[in-house]
């Protein structure tokens, strides 16, 4: 499974995501969008987001703070 949590800088949101993800101990890459500007433009024009947290799974884009997605993307049962 690959997983990119795309952030920024002063997001709780972001900080919870990353949260919930290491607490499940599942890998994930980080990219922050205000420091990498390929990745900024490859969120926007490809997936399509305009807000952080945005988490992919695979082929599966989570825009936004959706634990619920994220939690059955990844299989958990809470």
């Amino acid at each position: 499974m690959n997983i990119t949590v795309y952030t920024q800088p002063d997001c709780p949101p972001c900080q919870v995501v990353k949260q919930f993800l290491t607490h499940h101990e599942v890998s994930f890459n980080e990219v922050n969008i205000k420091e990498n500007l390929k990745a900024r433009n490859h969120l926007v024009n490809v997936l399509q987001s305009y807000s952080t947290p945005t988490v992919t799974v695979d082929e599966h884009v989570v825009k936004g703070f959706d634990l619920a997605l994220l939690q059955k993307l990844l299989g958990f049962e809470e």
